[in-house]
């Protein structure tokens, strides 16, 4: 039983060879995940930034769309919750990470 293993094994040079082929394998690895991070992870970081850079800069006045489709105008802005009026003397309040995008109403 001994002998069968021994005989299976490559000799002394075959053991770096394996440890370079062992790499090799890898590497379709490494470059799917590097393609994956520039197709799909790295535009996610951006839009998030660019989204709480927008729940930043909101104030008074501006129109804005929730997450719900809501369209309204912001009366009021505080730490975690925002006013918004979508009708004449409704008004509703919504947490503020629910904001998608604030609308130019020039249109």
């Amino acid at each position: 039983m001994l002998g069968v293993a021994f005989a299976m094994s490559q000799g002394g040079l075959g053991d770096a060879a394996s440890g370079l082929e062992g790499m090799k394998s890898f590497i379709p690895l490494i470059l799917m995940f590097v393609i994956f991070y520039f197709l799909l992870i790295r535009p996610q970081q951006k839009r998030q930034k660019e989204h709480k850079a927008l729940l930043g800069n909101l104030k008074r006045g501006d129109s804005v769309v929730t997450s719900g489709g809501i369209l309204g105008k912001i009366t009021n802005v505080a730490e975690k919750f925002v006013t918004v009026e979508v009708a004449e003397k409704v008004r509703i309040k919504i947490a503020r990470g629910q904001i998608m995008s604030v609308v130019n109403e020039e249109n």
